[in-house]
């Protein structure tokens, strides 16, 4: 009777899996990565209050927060992008899905490696002060100082978009700024920041990034790949082609033996494994039994892989340890190559698939039947004596597996029924004496952010391992204001367009801009880098503070803004570079272009254009205060500058007339 219950329970929940089809929601095929971790880092998952010590490996969804220590560090593998962060640093993940990767900074400091981004990827970082979205692959510094009042941003190289209320700003390579308020119009120039000890850390992980000889074999989306280098080797296997093996294991080692489960929405119990190249060889692939050992058997190269909580077969609840009924224990092994993988959280036909399609070399009628086969006892797996238990409570209470772990007799692993999720309710873990983690100020906790994207709604945890639950998700809700800005019309401009408040610096309320008279840029301005000129720009131009401006003037008419930029001649400018600003309204450029890439803004000197040199010397440009609202303005009817250089075509004209001439003589 028993087992007929069973393969009833088991038909349901595959009719419960493929009931709807790709109406499901699936979850993400990729999940963020606690990839280091030095000194006191704290951890909190989504939903809960509990501060616990942070480990690495440990996957991370919407929702959780991470707090360094002062003199702490740690590194987060997020999407397309490497987060580091500094001490007394606080970090939440609010999106963490195919597209989005969705950071808030409440304090401290963080150093961003972007590898690369997809066209339709979202990858933002939201601060008390605006929202930074990060248009290209580079580097990029943010920090939050102590009082949550103001905000650095520097882009080393790439590009980014600055969010405020109203207001949004391009930021440049070789640009470093630090805005207060939530206008985005107190801000500072400075020069970027020397390169510090956090800094050469960064550089020293990136280094690992540079030619790994894992991208050989797997693909860069696989999570991890590049702790795989230092910790092992790989050799070509018949049967199994190219496998990496560990270079340094206990003698017993076996996969999924040292670690131990969590549960983790929206998948439920996730593997956590000790090692630190072990969430690679642990959510993606597939394990083997060679000649020299154990060896891990990634997926297809060319296919973009799906995350898996655990590609492993559980041995049921039936299973017992010792001779006493209610000694109940929860065994499992790996997966091997061409083994289908039964996802126990629901998901779509199309999601099994590709789970599998993206992490061994399998057919798709293979998965079909392994799933239709609702009797999971008649298929046979490789590993199956390869297995691992303990008992049913240390597993529920995150206990460590080595520790916990008990030996079962191949006729009892043999006999027990297989199940894809253990019959185990998550429970609270039970307390560590020393791995209590550090939990940040309550201020620093509730302190708002300004967001461009709408975070994702987390879910509510199981309540057996909830924790003390956050007060009201409400609260995380209200913490986000949205801004209300469109699409960057223009980059920051080289000098504050307005100035930052009197005597007080950043902590003391701005001046309003009505009372505020235009800037004078009397040597207090810090040294602008020539990078941070105002764009576009078609010859190179004179530091910000090398042009003279007037001490107190009103703001020239709008048509006299482009004065400020030398531009070629009409045609040439179109064919070469488009006009400068105020731009057409931003949903009519398609993203991510309110402004041509970099490598379209090459020097004239790759272009026929007459020279510089004879032209009369530009205008004073307008106030920096009027460039920074230039979007209100009508655009101007023509440049006067293509009318103010009659000489910037004279050697065509003589030529044609030289040509005449001769004619004539004829």
């Amino acid at each position: 009777m028993m087992a007929i219950r069973s393969r009833l329970l088991l038909a349901l929940c595959g009719a419960a899996l493929f009931s709807g089809g790709a109406a499901l929601a699936d979850p993400p095929a990729r999940v963020a990565r606690l990839a280091y971790v030095a000194g006191g880092v704290s951890y909190a998952a989504a939903g809960v209050d509990d501060w616990q010590a942070a480990g690495i490996n440990r996957p991370l969804v919407a929702g959780d927060r991470l707090w360094t220590a002062s003199g702490a560090r740690d590194e987060v593998q997020a999407g397309p992008a490497v987060v580091r962060m500094g001490g007394e640093t606080l970090v939440t993940l609010l999106n963490a899905n195919d597209r989005s990767t969705q950071l808030q900074l409440s304090q401290g400091r963080l150093n961003l490696r972007v590898r690369q981004l997809r066209p339709d990827e979202v990858l933002e970082v939201d601060t008390p002060n605006l929202a930074f979205s990060i248009r290209k692959p580079g580097h990029y510094r943010i920090q939050v100082d102590a009082s949550g009042n103001a905000t650095q941003v520097a882009v080393l190289d790439g590009q980014g978009e600055a969010y405020g209320d109203n207001t949004s700003y391009l930021v440049d390579p070789g640009q470093a700024y630090r805005f207060t308020g939530t206008g985005l119009q107190d801000f500072s120039v400075s020069q970027l920041p020397p390169a510090d000890d956090f800094d050469q850390w960064s550089a020293q992980r990136d280094r690992r990034l540079e030619h790994p000889v894992s991208a050989r074999y797997v693909s860069s989306d696989v999570v991890g790949y590049e702790d795989l280098d230092d910790n092992g080797s790989w050799r070509e296997v018949p049967g199994y082609g190219n496998v990496w093996t560990p270079a340094r294991v206990a003698a017993d080692w076996a996969p999924y033996r040292d670690g131990h489960w969590a549960w983790v929405d929206p998948w439920g119990w996730t593997w956590v494994d000790d090692a630190p190249w072990g969430f690679a060889v642990t959510h993606y692939g597939r394990w083997a039994q060679t000649p020299v050992g154990w060896g891990w058997v990634p997926g297809p190269v060319v296919q973009r892989p799906v995350y898996a909580p655990a590609l492993v077969v559980f041995v049921g609840a039936a299973l017992l340890l010792g001779d006493r009924p209610d000694h109940h224990g929860v065994a499992w092994f790996p997966l091997g190559p061409r083994e289908v993988y039964r996802p126990s959280y629901r998901a779509s036909p199309t999601y099994v698939t590709n789970i599998n399609t993206s992490n061994t070399v399998i057919n798709k009628t293979q998965i079909t039947n392994v799933y239709n086969n609702v009797n999971i006892t008649n298929v046979r797996y490789v590993n199956r004596q390869a297995a691992t238990a303990m008992p049913a409570a240390a597993f529920a209470q995150a206990q460590p597996v080595r520790q916990n772990a008990v030996r079962v007799s191949p006729q009892a692993l043999a006999a027990a029924p297989l199940a894809a999720v253990p019959a185990v309710r998550p429970q609270r873990p039970a307390p560590v004496a020393g791995h209590g983690g550090a939990r940040p100020a309550p201020a620093i906790l509730a302190r708002p952010v300004v967001a461009k994207t709408a975070p994702a709604v987390i879910a509510a945890p199981p309540v057996a391992h909830a924790g003390a639950p956050v007060q009201g998700a409400a609260q995380a809700a209200a913490n986000i204001r949205m801004a209300r800005a469109q699409r960057p019309k223009m980059t920051v401009p080289a000098a504050p367009p307005r100035q930052l408040a009197q005597k007080g610096g950043a902590h003391d309320a701005p001046v309003p801009a009505a009372a505020m008279p235009p800037p004078a840029h009397a040597g207090k301005q810090a040294e602008i880098p020539p990078q941070a000129a105002l764009r576009p720009q078609p010859v190179p131009r004179p530091q910000a503070e090398a042009r003279p401006q007037p001490e107190s003037r009103p703001a020239p008419p709008p048509h006299q803004q482009p004065e400020a930029h030398p531009q070629p001649a009409p045609h040439q400018q179109v064919a070469a570079h488009p006009p400068p600003a105020p731009h057409p309204p931003a949903e009519g450029h398609p993203p991510p272009a309110p402004h041509p890439p970099a490598e379209a803004r090459a020097p004239v000197a790759q272009h026929p254009a007459p020279a510089p040199a004879p032209h009369p010397p530009a205008p004073p440009k307008a106030p920096p205060q009027e460039l920074a609202h230039a979007s209100p303005h009508p655009p101007p009817a023509a440049h006067p500058e293509a009318r103010a250089h009659p000489e910037a075509q004279p050697r065509h004209e003589a030529e044609r007339k030289d040509g005449k001439h001769e004619t004539q003589r004829e």
